[in-house]
Formats: C-alpha cells, structure tokens, sequence
C-alpha cells in the first residue's frame, strides 16, 4: 500500500466542469471541492486559516483579562463565568491557535520542500482537520454551559473533556500524516541529510506532538471515567488542571513551537544568500529542542532548583533541570547562532534583504528563546515566582512567538500556496505592530510575577493592592494595562493581517514569480502557485539547496 493517492482529485475536477455555470452552483461546487479536498496545499490552509481567527478571538479575551486585572474589582466579566473565559482563553491559545498554525504550515509546505507529489494519507489528515474542528466546537460550548475545570455542570464538563479527546484524536491524525511524509514521499536523492530545515523541524514537532497527546489523551479518559462516577481519585471537575493543565503550559509548548523555529532557520540564509553553514549542527539543535516532549511526559511538575548551603538540594533539583530544560535552551541557541554565523558570511554579498516574512520568523524565534529562558528562571524555587504570573507571561512569550514566525511562514511561501507576493509596504508595519503588541502582552506579566501577582484568573482587588506602589504609579495597573494593550495590538494585527490576505490573494495582489524571494530549497523549482500535484514530473535531488546552487553558482553537472 502506497502513502500517496495519486488518483485526481475528483472534487477539483468537478469544480472544472462546473466553472463556466452560475454562480451558485459554482459556490456549492467549490465549497464542495474544499470541504473533501486531498490536496495538501488546501487542507493546510484550512488549518492555518481556523488558527489565525482562533488567535485573533484568543488576543482579545486576553485583552479582555488584562482589563479585569487592571480594575479595582471584577466589573467587566461575571464573577462566575471568570474562570470559563479564562479556560477558553487558554485553550484557545495552545489547542485552537498555536497547534493548528504550525500544524496547518507544515502540511501546506512540508510535501514542496520534500519535492513529493502529496502529503501521505491525506485523506487522514482532512479527517482529522474535522475532528479538531468538532472537538474545538464542543468545548467551548462545553465552556459556555458552565463546564470545563471547575465547571458547576456535570454534562457540561463531560462535555468538555470529551471535546479535549476529540481535538487530539484530530491533531495526532494530522501530525501522524506530516511525520510520514517526511520519512517515505521523499523525492529521489532527497536523503535526510537534505531535508530543508523546516521539513526537519515539522518532523521532530510532529513526532513529539505524538509522543506527548496521546499522555494527554489517557489523562482525560481517567478523569472523565472519575468525573462520571466516583470522583474519588483525581479530583472530580477541580482535578481536570492537575492531571491535564501541563498541556497547556511549559514545557509541552516548547513542542508546539518548532515549526516556528524551522521558519526562522530557513530565513537566515535566504535573508542573506548564503548557504546555511553546519547544516547538520542545525539539524542538532533542532532536535534538541525536542527533547522538551520528553519532558513534557516525564517531568510534569516544575524542578525545584534551591540553593542550600549544603548543594544537596541544589543537585537534586538542577540535574533534571538541566537535562530537560537546559537541552531545549541549547538546542535553541545553536540555531541561533549558526543563523547569525551565516549571516555573518552572507554580508559579504551586501545588506540582507528585510521583509515582513523575515521580521516576523525572527522575531517570533527570540520570543520563543525568552519563553524557554523563563521557564527556566521559573523553575528557580527561590525567587519564588510559582504561581504568579510570571508563569502565564512565559506562556505567551512562546505562543505569541509561534505565532508570529508562522504568520512570517505563510508570508513566505505564500507565492507557492496562493500564486501572490504579500506587499511588503504593507506587510512590514503590520509585522513591526504584530511584535510591539506580542512584546507588551507578555513582558508586563512577568515583571507583575516578580511582583507576586497571581496567575490564573484574572486578580481580584486584594491581589492587586498586593503589588508594589512606586512613585505613587500602582503597579498591578500600570503592567496589566500595558498587558491589556499589548493583547489589544496583537488582535489589531491579526486583523489586519487576515484582511490584506484576503485583499492580495482574491486577485489585487501581485502575482509572484517561480522564486520571488530567492529561496534555496526544492519548492522553489515549482510554478507559483504550485498546482494540484505539486510537479509536474517526479524530481531528482542532487543537493539540500538546489535553487540555490542555480541562482548563485549556476547549474551542477
């Protein structure tokens, strides 16, 4: 059995035939053709599309949570649905906005970069498109009949939990289906030593999404069988965040955010036309940051890391500190600095070449780098930041950073997708926005944690007098204003991303040549926009960087 259907997609010949009826029918016909698609390229913009307005409704509950913390006391949201809108916020920024992202990029663009004619099964990966979809519907009306952690509901957190395995069913599907494909559809000479750096990262991403969901999964069929019935043994309905509320959380986001992290290393030697250097060190590292799935099933709670004058409690907590959150911290900075080492070598062919996709992926990626750095701070017992904000700032600090260097990922090969070059005019200040507003939403929470304030729920009026007083400025307003700000740019940002999207590939964009951005991998051999089997004839891999070998050193023998 083959991995790859190879039969035409009857749907898109169907909207063929139909193209020259009315418009009705050529709108039923269409929808029809999207909705049992078994081309790639449109089940990842499904995704990714889900993603982007799950984001924009997660940034304004944010912004909405940051203004509830600001008040002298809860006045904007009922005091009784507090917790459920700050539930469908968290869920909505990890399992309804992060995960689809990066997900959703890497069945879109993952087969391209392998020169593969499809995604393996693909017909699985829509499928579980659909179960994410209905399991994402069910939980948040779960959420809105009073359910969900906490919940007062009984049917309603049933509901809730059932909508959370669903989801998962949905994303291992998917995952399952990019980890396939980039370990059997690849095109001849494509070894692994030359896979593109995004491809290896989806793979290392989806790999540990299917070593880390299915934990998550066995944990909602206990405490839901315990919710049922006995309530005995996990809690009941207050018991859900302990056994399930670490999905949500570092160190099991760090696996979330490695498409983003294979964005921002395929941009640096594109930025700056050079080939990547230690290719196979980038391979490493990349790696190494996976090694936070392992942590994510293994080492749940935080390493408390003391320092007692004896060091013997320093030791206990500092060694697995460092092998499960000091790897990813390496693995990160490896990448880093063989990026800025091609860059380096690339100046010498002149000043790199800033874009909106550019700015996005690197700064998405030092968000990402501060957010694994937090975690760690965070794992220091003796500053004392457990439980405060500090917690949800570190949180954001990764969510937001995938975010942005996925965002950076669909301006880029946007041209291989839809056939348009996102304006860079107008991209570039919504780039810039988008990273003002992510750097405000989350650095204020962590200087509001060292100040002790809460995490969780949004802070009542004891919580906020608690904070300091400088120079007669209250501090618990001054940070959760600027939180609230930040949220509030972030939404403006997704917003105004979605709509120039809209704008440039409904027709008024420009259309984008075969390599508009001077790529270096396989893709960009392929028509803009690529078509339906993505080549043409079967391609012939000689090098990880072919077009870069044609463009800057002429055709290999």
């Amino acid at each position: 059995m083959t991995t790859i259907d190879t039969r035409p997609d009857a749907a898109n010949a169907a909207a063929d035939d139909a193209s020259s009826g009315s418009a009705v029918a050529s709108f039923f016909v269409d929808a029809a053709a999207w909705a049992t698609t078994t081309d790639h390229k449109r089940i990842g913009r499904m995704y990714a599309g889900a993603g982007l307005l799950a984001l924009l409704a997660a940034a304004s509950l944010g912004a909405l949570l940051g203004l509830e913390r600001a008040q002298d006391s809860n006045t904007l949201v009922d005091a009784d649905a507090l917790l459920q809108v700050f539930q469908a916020y968290r869920v909505g920024l990890v399992f309804a906005a992060v995960i689809p992202l990066g997900l959703g990029l890497a069945i879109a663009v993952v087969p391209l970069q392998l020169g593969a004619r499809s995604l393996a099964f693909p017909r699985l990966a829509l499928t579980g498109f659909y179960s994410w979809l209905g399991g994402l519907a069910l939980t948040m009306v779960a959420l809105g009949r009073n359910g969900g952690i906490g919940g007062g509901d009984q049917q309603g957190v049933d509901l809730f939990l059932a909508g959370h395995g669903l989801m998962i069913i949905g994303l291992l599907a998917s995952a399952g289906c990019v980890a396939t494909s980039v370990l059997t559809t690849r095109a001849p000479g494509m070894t692994m030593r030359r896979v593109p750096l995004f491809a290896w990262s989806a793979l290392i991403g989806a790999l540990g999404m299917l070593l880390v969901l299915p934990v998550v999964f066995g944990a909602i069929i206990y405490v839901f069988l315990d919710h049922r019935y006995a309530q005995l043994n996990f809690g009941g309905s207050e018991g859900i965040v302990i056994w399930i509320g670490w999905a949500f959380s570092v160190p099991a986001i760090i696996v979330y955010s490695l498409p983003a992290v294979g964005v921002a290393a395929e941009m640096f030697p594109v930025a700056c036309r050079h080939r990547q250097v230690m290719r196979g060190v980038s391979f490493a590292g990349i790696a190494l940051v996976g090694v936070a799935a392992l942590a994510a099933t293994t080492q749940q709670f935080v390493h408390d890391v003391t320092f007692d004058t004896d060091g013997e409690s320093f030791v206990r907590g500092a060694v697995p500190f460092l092998i499960f959150a000091g790897l990813p911290v390496l693995g990160l900075m490896i990448v880093l600095g063989l990026g800025l080492l091609t860059a380096k070598q690339g100046l010498a062919n002149g000043k790199p070449s800033i874009s909106a996709p550019l700015v996005l992926s690197l700064v998405g990626f030092d968000m990402i780098v501060g957010g694994v750095l937090g975690n760690a701070l965070y794992s220091v017992t003796d500053l004392e930041l457990i439980g405060t904000s500090f917690e949800e700032g570190t949180v954001l600090l990764i969510v937001y950073g995938t975010a942005l260097g996925v965002m950076g990922g669909l301006a880029f090969w946007a041209p291989k997708l839809w056939g348009r070059v996102l304006p860079n005019k107008q991209a570039l200040p919504i780039a810039l926005l988008a990273s003002l507003g992510a750097a405000l939403a989350t650095i204020p929470l962590l200087i509001a944690g060292f100040l002790d304030q809460s995490g969780g729920v949004p802070a009542n009026d004891d919580d906020v007098s608690s904070l300091l007083t400088i120079a007669g400025v209250d501090q618990g307003v001054l940070w959760n204003t600027l939180s609230f700000a930040g949220h509030g740019l972030v939404a403006l940002a997704v917003l105004a991303f979605v709509g120039l999207m809209l704008k440039t590939f409904t027709g008024a964009g420009q259309v984008a040549d075969q390599n508009p951005f001077g790529g270096h991998t396989i893709e960009w051999g392929a028509p803009s926009p690529a078509p339906a089997d993505n080549y043409e004839k079967i391609v012939t891999v000689a090098s990880p960087e072919p077009q870069f070998d044609l463009t800057y050193e002429g055709s290999r023998s």
